[in-house]
Parts: C-alpha cells; sequence; structure tokens
C-alpha cells in the first residue's frame, strides 16, 4: 500500500462475534498491499478507560477510533488503522485498538485473554492503559501473560517458577504502561522519583521462598522477562468531570496543560522509540508478514491451542516463502513467456533460455526468501523449476510435433490428393510417387523452425505412409504386369500385323514382280513379236526388195533386152519399119 492511499479511517482487524474471534478479510488485504516494515503499536486494558482516545491521538486525528461516553463498551475485537509514521518515512505505523478487558456484561471471558495474547504478539509497543495507579489489580491483570507462557516461548514447561527470558526477545513488544487520571505524588522516602522508577519499584521482587512470596513474586517475574523494554507516563485528568464524556470533541485550550504536555511526551515517544516489529532473527515484519500472523494466531486460537512463536515464525516463513516460491516461478513463466517462442530450433536453445530464466527466479528467491535455513523452499523452487523445464521441453516438444504435423499436412497435401486422383495409379507410378516423396521432404526439410521433432515427426509421417507406398507399389506392379501383357499382345498383335503388312508387301511386291515379269514377258513376247514382224517385215522387205531388185533387174535386164532389143529393133528397123514396130508390140 503506497503512502498516500493510507486508511483514512480505522477498521475491525479481528472481529468478536462473543464465540470466536474472526479476521476481516477487507483489512487483511489491506496490509497485504503494505510492503514498508511497519510499526505496530496496541494498546490493552480495561474497558471505559480511554484507550481510543490515545490512539486517536498516535493517529493524529481528532477521532477515528470510537471513542463512548458511557459504561458500555464501544470496541470490539481489535481495530486497526494504518497511518504513514511521523518519524520514518520508509515504514508504517498500524495502531491496534483492542476490546476493553473486564466487561461486564460478557458472557465469556476468555476472548479477554485471546485479545490480550493478539496484543502481545501483533505489537512491537504494547500500551497498557490503567486507571489511577499501579496496583496488585492491573499487575494481576497483566498477570495474564503468564497464562501465555506456552504461547510466547517455544516450549512447554508446567513450573512457571523456570520462567526464562526468551532466545530473542527482540520479538516481544515494548511495554507502555500508561496510568490515566493519575493522583499520587511520584516521590519516595521523601524524594521525587521519575514515573519509571515507579514502575520499576512496582514490579520490585521480594526476597522469600516461601508460596506467598512466590505467588507476589510471580506475575512481576513475567513482567520483567516479557517486557525487558518498558517505560511509563501519567496523565493527569484531562478535563473537568462534566466534560470527560465529550473528551474527543475538546480542543487543546480545553483540556488540562499537564494533560496536554504529557499526551504530546507520550506521543514523542511512541513515534521516536517504537522498533519495527520483528521476528525471531532480527526479521522485519511488513504489512504481508503481520496478515500472516494475524492468521496463523486466529487459526491456533480457534482451534483451542496456545500458539507457539516458533511455530507462527515456520508458519509465516513456509506461507511467505511459498508466496516468494510462487513469485519466483511467475517471473520465471513470465520471462520464458517473453522469450521462448515454442517450438526452438534446438534443445540447447531452450535449455540455456531455461537456465537463464532459472538463474533469476532463484535470485529472487534468496533475495525474498524469509528463514530458509535448511534450504527447504529453495529445494522445493528448484524441483518446481525442474519440472517448469520438464513442462517447458514437453511443450517445445508437442509445439514441435504440433508445427511439424501441420507443416506435413500442407507440403504432402498435393500428393495426398495426386493419391486420391489416382495420379499415381499407373504403371511405373511408385516411382514417380518416391520421386515426389523426396521432392516433397526436401521442401519440408528447408523449413526453418521446425523444432526438435522435426526428423522424428517427418519419419513417423513416412512410416505411417508406408502402406500407402506399398500399395501404391503393389499396385504399380499389377498394372505394370498387365500393361506388360498388354504391351506384349500389343507387340505380338503389331508384329502380326507386321508380317501381314510384310507378307501382304511381298504378295504384292511378288504381284507386281509377276506383273512386271508378265509385262516384261509380254513386252519380250511384244518385242519378239515386233521383232518377228519387223523380221518379217523385214524378210518382205528384204524379199520385197530382192523380188523389187530382183524385178528390177529383170527389168533392167529385160530393159537391158529391151533396150537391145530396141536397139536391134531399131537396128532392124532401119533396117525393116515393119518388123521393128511388130517387136515392140510383143513387147
Amino acid at each position: 500500500m503506497a503512502p498516500e492511499t493510507h486508511m483514512p479511517e480505522p477498521m475491525c482487524l479481528i472481529g468478536n462475534n462473543g464465540e470466536q474471534l474472526v479476521a476481516n478479510q477487507e483489512a487483511l488485504e489491506i496490509l497485504s498491499a503494505i510492503t514498508q516494515p511497519v510499526v505496530v503499536v496496541a494498546i490493552v486494558g480495561l474497558y471505559r478507560t480511554g484507550k481510543s482516545y490515545l490512539m486517536n491521538k498516535l493517529a493524529g486525528k481528532q477521532k477515528g477510533f470510537s471513542v463512548g461516553s458511557t459504561v458500555q463498551s464501544h470496541t470490539k475485537g481489535i481495530w486497526m488503522w494504518c497511518v504513514p509514521h511521523p518519524q520514518k518515512p520508509d515504514h508504517t505505523l498500524i495502531l491496534l485498538d483492542t476490546e476493553g478487558l473486564g466487561d461486564v456484561e460478557k458472557i465469556d471471558e476468555k476472548s479477554d485473554i485471546q485479545i490480550f495474547a493478539l496484543a502481545i504478539l501483533l505489537s512491537s509497543t504494547l500500551v497498557y492503559n490503567t486507571m489511577n495507579k499501579i496496583d496488585q489489580g492491573a499487575i494481576d491483570l497483566l498477570h495474564n501473560v503468564t497464562e501465555l507462557t506456552d504461547l510466547l516461548h517455544t516450549r512447554n514447561s508446567s513450573d512457571l517458577s523456570e520462567i526464562k527470558e526468551p532466545a530473542d526477545s527482540s520479538f516481544f513488544p515494548d511495554l507502555v504502561w500508561t496510568l490515566r487520571d493519575f493522583f499520587l505524588s511520584l516521590e519516595t522516602n521523601g524524594h521525587a522519583i521519575t514515573p519509571d522508577e515507579y514502575l520499576e519499584s512496582s514490579l520490585k521482587l521480594k526476597q522469600g521462598s516461601d508460596e506467598r512470596t512466590q505467588m507476589f513474586n510471580l506475575p512481576r517475574l513475567c513482567i520483567q522477562k516479557f517486557f525487558p523494554v518498558k517505560k511509563c507516563f501519567v496523565f493527569d485528568s484531562p478535563a473537568d468531570r462534566n466534560k470527560l464524556s465529550q473528551l474527543h470533541t475538546l480542543n487543546s485550550e480545553e483540556l488540562s496543560s499537564e494533560f496536554v504536555q504529557e499526551l504530546s511526551e507520550f506521543c514523542s515517544y511512541i513515534f521516536t522509540y517504537s522498533k519495527t516489529k520483528t521476528l525471531p532473527g532480527g526479521i522485519q515484519v511488513n504489512g504481508s508478514r503481520l496478515e500472516g500472523l494475524v492468521l496463523t494466531y486466529i487459526d491456533a486460537i480457534s482451534s483451542g491451542a496456545l500458539p507457539c512463536i516458533e511455530k507462527a515464525v515456520v508458519t509465516l516463513a513456509r506461507k511467505e516463502n511459498l508466496a516468494v516460491v510462487q513469485k519466483a516461478i511467475a517471473h520465471y513463466d513470465q520471462q520464458m513467456s517473453q522469450r521462448v517462442q515454442l517450438p526452438t530450433e534446438t534443445l540447447q536453445e531452450l535449455l540455456d533460455l531455461h537456465r537463464t530464466c532459472e538463474s533469476k527466479a532463484m535470485e529472487i528467491f534468496r533475495k525474498h526468501s524469509f528463514k530458509d535455513e535448511d534450504q527447504c523452499f529453495q529445494k522445493e523452487l528448484k524441483c518446481l523449476l525442474n519440472a517448469k523445464q520438464d513442462e517447458i521441453c514437453k511443450k517445445n516438444m508437442e509445439a514441435s510435433e504440433n508445427h511439424c504435423s501441420t507443416l506435413l499436412q500442407n507440403i504432402f497435401k498435393p500428393l495426398e490428393q495426386e493419391v486420391a486422383q489416382g495420379v499415381y495409379a499407373r504403371p511405373g507410378g511408385h516411382n514417380l510417387f518416391l520421386r515426389k516423396m523426396e521432392q516433397l521432404k526436401a521442401q519440408y526439410r528447408q523449413q526453418p523452425r521446425k523444432g526438435t521433432q522435426a526428423e522424428e515427426v517427418l519419419q513417423k509421417y513416412l512410416k505411417a505412409k508406408e502402406q500407402l507406398s506399398n500399395t501404391i507399389l503393389q499396385t504399380d506392379k499389377s498394372l505394370t504386369a498387365n500393361e506388360n501383357r498388354r504391351k506384349a499382345q500389343q507387340a505380338r498383335a503389331e508384329a502380326a500385323r507386321a508380317e501381314a503388312r510384310r507378307l501382304e508387301a511381298v504378295r504384292i511386291q511378288e504381284e507386281k514382280r509377276r506383273a512386271e515379269q508378265e509385262r516384261r514377258h509380254q513386252e519380250e513376247l511384244r518385242q519378239i513379236e515386233i521383232s518377228k514382224a519387223n523380221f518379217l517385215a523385214e524378210q518382205e522387205r528384204i524379199r520385197k526388195q530382192r523380188i523389187q531388185e530382183e524385178a528390177s533387174r529383170i527389168q533392167a535386164e529385160q530393159e537391158a533386152k529391151l533396150r537391145e532389143l530396141q536397139q536391134q529393133l531399131e537396128a532392124t528397123r532401119a533396117m525393116s519399119h515393119y518388123s521393128s514396130h511388130n517387136d515392140c508390140i510383143l513387147l
């Protein structure tokens, strides 16, 4: 709780419903928010003795804590007021006003003991407010401390005569005894004494070992042992009797000057000398730790036990160390969430980040841990961080598996679609499938930040696809065999067709050859015929030529003969004209 947000008015811290004491959750939340060390001043005493008035003055207010003007007790339980410490800027002053002791209207007086105990346990300064003087009744009332021996000690002892000073008296509050409406003269044997000397004198032990002396000394011994630091203040009556019922409304001018002076000295002492609330070992208490003490002591009282300081400190240490463990874990979680992007490329990258955040978390724990003397909580933190490491490694594996699975689905989806479409259900489809797989595997391996499970997920995926690959292979073999058979049949058919074509070609060629041969034969015959005809024609020509030549020869001979005859005729004609003419007709 920041200084500027201190409580504007008191609030019930521990309620008393007549049966048990109950902590007010709202007040506990206010305490838990106070990170500063606290100075806790609690006041106890008989009801209707002006306790609340003193506490209001310590708060620097005219009113706040309930101040009654009748014989009826006003304050019930324990009320709390958190205000800035007037002299310690880095501290918070917590004022605790308690229910008046000895209220005649109470049915069960055990709550007086419980409230008294809580005031002692929670405060660093206990103001014991009594009336008029220190008498046996006031001492006997404070003697309630002896009934809380087991509460104030870490041991149990039935022999109260063996009460010893607590091992760490700094835990116990300083005692400030205030005497209201003091009417005695502060002197002894004719010499003036101080209020502190009056208190020491009143608590002085008597010599002797008889039972009566022991009973006299016992409460005084308890007070001296449990409250090594004691201070006494005496207050005159603050005002006229008829104004006392309205004391909280009176200003300084209406109050007794002696009372105003005494009140000022009281407040100054409280502000100056009241120490910070500490636990055994000198550990300072802040609001959160005080909250833990309140809950621990109330739980112990509610269960019917007397709370033990050491156990309370252990409980508080456990609570606070658990809180520090959670704080360290929260810091680790925050740092890891900010710095780690799952999946990491390698396991070592993740482990390095874990060690860095783990080291910071351990540093936070060591800085804020509380009495972890056996390092129990540090070991617990280490175990939790180890578990966090296992968890983050598991998450890293899962993130890698999920990312890689998604990546594989996206990359291999076209292949699966092709398989579904029957692209590889053909001869040679298996080799085509394997080549496609190799291409996609290479594409997958080129993708960045797949994480530690990249290859394992791939192999798992490939393992899952082995059946598909085998199916494609078997289909390939079957279809290849069918194709081979088809091709063989086709080849045989083609061979047959080729043979048929060859035979047809041969037949055609043979026909052509025969036709050509026939043609040639016919040609030869024709040529023969032509030759024959030519020969015959030539023979005829020759014959005719011969005939003609013969005819010509004959004609020539005839002509020669004719010419000869003609010549003879002409000669004859010459000889005889008649004879020549007859010869010509005959020819």
